[in-house]
């Protein structure tokens, strides 16, 4: 199988990611029986890899990045689960802080094919979504390829996402605010009863801050369970000592124990989720795994995670950030200023259909100076004049733009030297901005393109 009829394969399975009309439909996930069934045809690879399972509203994917380039620094072979991904697929299933590459990925989907088929004609069971067959892949790299350690991210909520069927040594559960509430629940309380789901019997529990709302849930789960949590603002403390545009330099505290620690991740966010990784490491320590402190140290100043407060470039300043709901929003636009000075503020946004656009354009009307309204090639993307429409009426100056090559180009052409170019409000738009500056070859899907987009000249 070569890579592209992998991906065509994948495509045609049920895909709640990018709904579309290609493949079937299937009703709402009502437990993981099918998955179980999945993987135990397979020979139920997800339990040979000791794993860390980490779920959360934000910051789970930078969180769960430092854990995995920290146990990669302490000499571990590693495998990082991850989605969505910014520009190939191959990006979901990391191997020792790598992408799968091309060969070895199609080579998972033909492997996983008999599986699936098999399932199709189990009438209680039915057909494996794309999400469920990529877990599956996952999995079966990470034991047939002997990792020593699987970090595994949760796709949506928890209690019902396909990884929820792995054994962890270490849950975690990083910061909880409203997202996907037509699925989670629209309160905190529920959305975090639901991300409650993934803690297991046995396991080390680490909590990164919450609102009260989120902790009460979390903490009556462990409670009901008898485990004793670790809550990261109550067990450690951290600062910034200082912060470039390159870096930062933070110092993570653990009782009597300081960790100077550089971070390329940008924003005071960041500082919160290296003492979450921090904790994840000091409870795999505790559990007797070997880690020194040089390999923390050159973890956490390795660790790649593009598209999250990230510079593109200088002249003019560009910089991307895959916020997409209001309270990353109001996180991002509070911490620019701390890290970059500049004039005006040009942003290039777009967003998803299936978010709180009108919450999230308030917050951006406030601080932005010009609007460059786009959409990505996603099939959920709102239409430009949408959301020049939005901006416009808070009397924010707006042009739409059919695509977002066309939205940067135009900003680019408007930045004067002292201004920053900001690209947010979806990280589907945040990899097509990263594609175009720095020249990226697209993995391009042109049956799900968005409508008006298909006779564009877009691809």
């Amino acid at each position: 199988m070569e890579y592209k009829d992998a991906v065509d394969y994948l495509l045609s399975l049920v895909d709640h990611e990018r709904p579309s009309g290609r493949g079937p439909r299937q009703k709402a996930i009502e437990d993981l029986s099918r998955m179980e069934a999945f993987l135990d045809d397979l020979g139920n690879p997800h339990h040979n890899v000791p794993t860390i399972h980490i779920t959360g509203t934000k910051g789970k994917g930078s969180t769960a990045a430092m854990c995995d380039s920290v146990l990669h620094a302490a000499g571990y072979r590693t495998g990082l689960y991850s989605s969505p991904h910014l520009h190939s697929f191959t990006e979901r299933i990391r191997l020792a802080r790598e992408p799968v590459n091309p060969v070895e990925f199609a080579g998972l989907v033909e492997q996983l094919q008999p599986h699936q088929e098999h399932m199709t004609h189990k009438p209680d069971v039915g057909p494996v979504t794309l999400f469920e067959y990529m877990t599956g892949m996952a999995f079966q790299c990470y034991s047939q390829e002997y990792a020593e350690f699987q970090t595994i991210e949760v796709g949506l909520g928890g209690r019902l996402d396909a990884t929820n069927v792995v054994k962890p040594e270490v849950c975690v559960i990083t910061s909880i605010s409203l997202d996907h509430t037509a699925i989670l629940g629209d309160t905190l309380h529920a959305i975090a009863t639901d991300k409650a789901g993934i803690i297991k019997p046995g396991a080390t529990v680490v909590i990164a801050p919450q609102p009260r709302e989120a902790l009460t849930p979390i903490l009556a789960t462990c409670d009901r369970l008898g485990i004793a949590p670790v809550q990261v603002d109550r067990d450690f403390t951290w600062s910034l000592e200082s912060a470039s545009m390159d870096s930062q330099q933070i110092c993570v505290r653990h009782g009597a124990v300081e960790h100077r620690l550089t971070i390329p991740l940008l924003g005071r966010h960041q500082l919160e989720n290296a003492a979450t990784a921090l904790a994840v490491i000091e409870a795999l320590r505790q559990r007797d795994h070997d880690i020194s402190d040089y390999a923390l140290s050159e973890g956490f100043n390795s660790v790649q995670w593009p598209g999250r407060l990230e510079v593109l470039s200088r002249e003019p300043l560009i910089v991307v950030d895959g916020a997409h709901n209001p309270y990353s929003v109001e996180v991002l636009l509070d911490t620019i200023p701390e890290y970059f000075d500049y004039d005006r503020l040009l942003l290039v946004t777009g967003f998803s259909r299936d978010k709180n656009v009108e919450e999230m354009v308030d917050k951006l009307a406030e601080k932005t100076d010009l609007v460059f309204a786009s959409r990505s090639r996603h099939p959920r993307s709102v239409p430009p004049n949408d959301i020049a429409s939005l901006f416009r009426d808070l009397g924010v100056e707006t042009l739409a733009l059919g695509d977002t090559a066309s939205a940067l180009d135009a900003a680019k052409d408007l930045a004067g030297p002292g201004d920053l170019v900001l690209a947010a409000g979806s990280l589907f738009l945040v990899a097509e901005i990263r594609e175009a500056v720095l020249g990226i070859e697209p993995e391009l899907y042109p049956d799900l393109l968005p409508p008006d987009l298909r006779n564009t000249g877009v691809s």
